[in-house]
């Protein structure tokens, strides 16, 4: 699949699609090259007048770059160079070892970065791949990567002499893991622009990725060429003003930390794979209550995705006006309950399902004020009516004489759907009224255990009774009316089958999951149908959290799918910034065709899985069924990890993609049905699956 400007999750954050480069070499394999030699490269002109030279500083076998004005012995020989490139690599956001198993380091041409094209492939012919290890206990890896003895990437003149000379190759190391297909980073799989994820360059987030340090691989034809040895008056490297300096023949490491920038000649180099700032987790849990609150706060608050973004945001100043005395007070009696429902009430200010805190007290909270349930489940109809869908066997209700199909009348003497509006639910935040609206009716009958309540209640052709039930412990009622109760822990990413009817069925399961393994899933599936002449497919996205992003609507169009520009806050100028080009979904080169196509959609749809709902939903001639739109949480939140006091973790999102007319794809709105099921008495008391009889109907016509 294409890579991805960046991840957007349901539960857990992602960055890495948008940072690596995607298609490698398992980590068992040995170094791999391309299957072929490629022609003489073609040479990128970068030449401008020099600004300035720096003077020579030269060690050995570690040396700074010699002046062109310098006349004294030079250390380094002409010829030969580094052969291999070792190192070890550190991680805290664990999503490489979720999402991939075949684990590479590469040898990425940096063309791309040397003209500032973002969208540029890189080619698969200059791709050179080693093995990685990864110790997933201890969060660390190592690899080795042999150089070939003649690279094959893009030509680059960097040496701003006006003149056009053969040039130099530079590339980076970096974290190459193979997504789909073939161990190299092409087709369907192929990379743009230039990793900096795990790569051996660090690079600036607040400014479009730009190299600030670390190390390069570099290799020059002759010993004629030159490199620049610094960054130049204007910061950034491979620009006009760069000084430069004389290069050895063959292959240099270029230390990017030493001033002037220093060379590298060992046959064996260590280099070091950086975890970008930003994609680190922020680890705030060896400060105080007060410290940790006041970091973070000041982080979310500038960097939150949906800023400006109207009834997104909380009221910063009076949110923090209110929450942090309360913080200070939990620190002086170290009560560490009060400081986590000080983090609670943070989390509940925002109007966005995707900001969540998890804590060993969150259970507690559950358990002290919704353990307690009456033994009945509603639905709220279309019409307004509360109508009981569930009740639980010799329960509080069905002791009282409550039956399957009652109307809900009131509660507590209140009419239910007041009673309704005025819950306010554990499960939040949420980013859609729909949500919210069907989370209140789940939590208007959950109570501490023990607690009275007056139901009034119309069995089927009866009159309306009142009565009192008191809350027992009881979560059958509760899970009843779960979004997620036909989740199976166990199943696979990808299911399918063909149905009774003779249509084909997918079910994407999760996005968060071996992706190798996902795609291949998918594919085979459109393979499969493909092969049986299916009289149409169904994709079925209604229980899938989220997870990555991988457009998979690509297998089903050769049109380009627009999505929208992603944006995040830039320390730098102070305000959102668009990041990278405008975020698309490819055309895969394998392509399939059915007849017919229907998309079922549901609010436990959520993020990745709406980024997926929307590239299918606009594949032409795609049906979308659904009671409900997708659940409208869509955003990235990789950036937005924290970690807080007493094991308290923390996520708020903080990358945003926007529409041409400057409003939020997906989020709170999401990916709407074109045909949706009405919620009725019939719908809601069905015990079979009407959205999936309703798609095969569409599909084969009965």
């Amino acid at each position: 699949m294409q890579q991805r400007p960046f991840w957007h999750i349901g539960v857990v954050a992602i960055l890495l699609l948008a940072l690596v480069a995607c298609g490698n070499a398992p980590a068992s394999s040995p170094a791999a090259s391309p299957p072929a030699a490629a022609p003489t490269p073609p040479v990128a002109d970068l030449s401008a007048p020099m600004a300035t030279v720096l003077q020579p500083s030269a060690v050995s076998p570690v040396a700074t770059m010699p002046s062109p004005d310098d006349t004294g012995p030079t250390p380094l020989p002409s010829d030969g160079g580094v052969e291999t490139i070792t190192g070890e690599f550190e991680y805290t956001n664990d999503i490489i070892t979720t999402y991939y198993l075949q684990h590479a380091v590469g040898l990425v041409d940096l063309y791309g970065f040397i003209t500032r094209d973002e969208e540029w492939e890189v080619p698969v012919e200059s791709q050179v791949l080693g093995p990685m290890t990864i110790d997933t206990t201890r969060q660390r890896g190592t690899f080795r990567l042999a150089l070939p003895a003649r690279p094959s990437g893009m030509m680059a003149d960097v040496d701003n002499n006006g003149q056009h000379d053969a040039g130099v190759q530079v590339f980076v190391v970096a974290y190459w893991p193979n997504l789909y297909g073939g161990p190299f980073s092409e087709g369907d799989d192929r990379s743009f622009g230039w990793p900096s994820y795990l790569a051996s360059t660090v690079n600036d987030p607040a400014n479009n990725r730009e190299i600030t340090g670390g190390k390069l691989v570099v290799w020059a034809p002759d010993d004629a060429q030159q490199f620049p040895t610094g960054f130049g008056g204007d910061g950034l490297l491979f620009t006009a003003d760069d000084p430069v300096g004389p290069l050895p023949a063959g292959y240099s490491v270029i230390d990017l930390d030493q001033r002037p920038f220093g060379i590298e000649r060992s046959r064996d180099v260590q280099v070091t794979l950086y975890e970008p700032s930003d994609a680190a987790i922020k680890d705030f849990s060896n400060l105080s209550y007060t410290e940790a609150f006041d970091a973070m706060f000041q982080k979310v608050r500038v960097e939150y995705a949906f800023n400006g973004i109207p009834g997104k945001a909380p009221d910063w100043d009076s949110l923090y006006t209110e929450l942090a005395p309360r913080v200070a007070e939990a620190e002086r009696r170290r009560d560490r309950r009060a400081f986590f429902e000080a983090m609670f009430d943070f989390v509940n200010a925002f109007r966005d399902g995707h900001v969540g805190l998890s804590s060993p007290l969150s259970g507690s909270l559950f358990r002290e004020r919704a353990a307690g349930g009456y033994g009945f489940a509603i639905r709220e109809l279309d019409d307004g009516r509360a109508l009981v869908v569930f009740v639980t066997r010799n329960g509080p209700a069905d002791r009282a004489g409550m039956q399957v199909g009652a109307e809900l009348l009131a509660f507590n003497g209140t009419p239910v759907k007041d009673a309704i509006s005025a819950v306010e639910p554990l499960g939040g935040p949420f980013s859609t009224d729909f949500a919210l609206r069907y989370q209140q009716a789940r939590y208007l009958l959950r109570a501490p255990v023990g607690t009275e309540a007056e139901v009034t209640f119309a069995n089927p052709r009866s009159a309306p009774q009142t009565v009192t039930l008191r809350a027992v412990e009881e979560r059958d009622s509760f899970l009843a009316t779960s979004i997620f109760q036909e989740r199976n822990p166990a199943a696979l990413p990808v299911e399918f089958e063909v149905r009774p009817s003779g249509a084909g069925y997918i079910r994407i399961n999760s996005n968060y999951d071996d992706l190798y393994l996902l795609i291949r899933l998918f594919e085979r599936a459109l393979q499969t149908f493909e092969d049986l002449d299916v009289p149409g497919v169904i994709i079925d996205m209604r229980q899938n959290s989220g997870g990555a992003p991988l457009g998979l609507a690509g297998f089903l169009t050769d049109q380009e799918i627009i999505v929208g520009q992603d944006e995040y806050y830039s320390e730098r100028t102070g305000r959102f910034e668009p990041k990278g080009p405008i975020d698309k979904i490819l055309p895969n080169q394998n392509q399939y065709r059915f007849d017919k196509l229907v998309l079922l959609v549901g609010q436990a749809c959520f993020s990745a899985c709406e980024y997926e709902s929307f590239g299918f939903s606009k594949v032409p001639g795609m049906i979308v069924i659904g009671e409900t739109p997708t659940a409208g949480v869509y955003a990235e939140v990789a950036r937005g990890q924290y970690i807080l006091p007493d094991n308290t973790f923390l996520q708020v999102p903080t990358g945003r993609t926007l529409l041409p007319d400057g409003t939020p794809l997906l989020e709170g709105v999401g990916v709407a049905p074109t045909i949706r099921i009405p919620v009725t008495a019939d719908t809601v008391l069905a015990n079979r699956d009407l959205l999936l009889e309703r798609a095969e109907r569409e599909i084969v016509g009965r």
